[in-house]
């Protein structure tokens, strides 16, 4: 059996790549996805697929629905999601997914530091599981094998 995980949160460390690598150590059998983690590339498809636009507001508008259109295809395959919020980044894009997966009955971790419990209660009593950091997370994903 194989599972499609979600990896939702933020793009500017990483925390995909440490947690593959200890899937891989535990050879658990998961696939993982993501949004787009080239920034770059997630501003400006918008414009590389439908050209440039009057004005940021434009370019914005366009690259969001592109990239709203790519986070629901990987979220509708997705057999879990794990949403990771950290201190040093806003996190209206996890948010978003968070709450979307959730939406789509999607099984959900949520990861937070203990200074987001307050931010995140309405959204962590929703998710499956919260936790605290992304080792406990990879210890949920494991027990689905135990």
């Amino acid at each position: 059996m194989e599972f499609i995980v979600y990896l939702a949160g933020q793009i500017h460390d990483d925390w995909r790549e440490k947690l593959m690598e200890k899937v891989e150590e535990r050879k658990l059998p998961f696939t993982f996805v993501s949004p787009q983690t080239n920034h770059s590339l997630s501003d400006n498809i918008g414009e590389n697929v439908l050209g440039k636009q009057p004005s940021n507001i434009y370019k914005d508008a366009a690259a969001s629905s592109i990239n709203n259109f790519r986070t629901e295809v990987l979220l509708q395959k997705a057999d879990i999601v794990i949403a990771l919020f950290g201190e040093e980044y806003r996190q209206w894009n996890t948010a978003m997914d968070a709450s979307t997966a959730i939406a789509m009955n999607k099984p959900t971790i949520i990861i937070r530091p203990e200074s987001l419990i307050h931010p995140l209660k309405e959204l962590s009593s929703k998710a499956n599981v919260t936790v605290e950091t992304v080792e406990q997370a990879l210890d949920v994903l494991a027990y689905i094998f135990d």
